[in-house]
């Protein structure tokens, strides 16, 4: 029996919505809480090229804000009793996702896949892939 949370990492995309319904049906299976993250990639930029008009770390608290909005919307749409806690990281969404499950209240990671294939699953980072074999717990990956 699971005794630790369900982490759901978040894009606020459609197919991690989809994954959501998995991550609350493991939660109540197992009577724990949920752990909602979401994480905000460090914008890259150099000031001196003054190419952006505003600096890469003002990017990111705007990105932080938009996510927090998003989560919010996110809570108030839920329909659950279980304990929710909501974390927005930001940095490489891979090493936040797995410090986060790797850490002593997590039970378990419930997390969307993109299912890309081919060229495109050979350009872009495959963040489910990466969580599934990093992770100390168990991972469900949902297509």
């Amino acid at each position: 029996m699971r005794s630790g949370q369900i982490l759901w990492p978040t894009d606020f995309s459609e197919t991690a919505a989809h994954a959501l319904r998995y991550a609350i049906e493991m939660a109540n299976l197992y009577h724990v809480g949920l752990k909602i993250l979401h994480v905000v990639e460090q914008p890259i930029g150099d000031e001196n090229y003054m190419i952006l008009a505003i600096t890469p770390e003002e990017l990111a608290k705007s990105m932080e804000e938009a996510a927090a909005t998003k989560m919010q919307a996110l809570l108030e749409g839920l329909k659950t009793e279980l304990p929710i806690t909501t974390l927005i990281r930001r940095g490489d969404p891979v090493d936040q996702i797995l410090e986060e499950a790797n850490g002593k209240d997590v039970g378990m990671v419930v997390i969307a896949s993109h299912g890309r294939t081919g060229l495109s699953h050979f350009l872009h980072t495959n963040v489910a892939e990466a969580v599934a074999n990093g992770a100390k717990c168990p991972v469900l990956v949902v297509k």
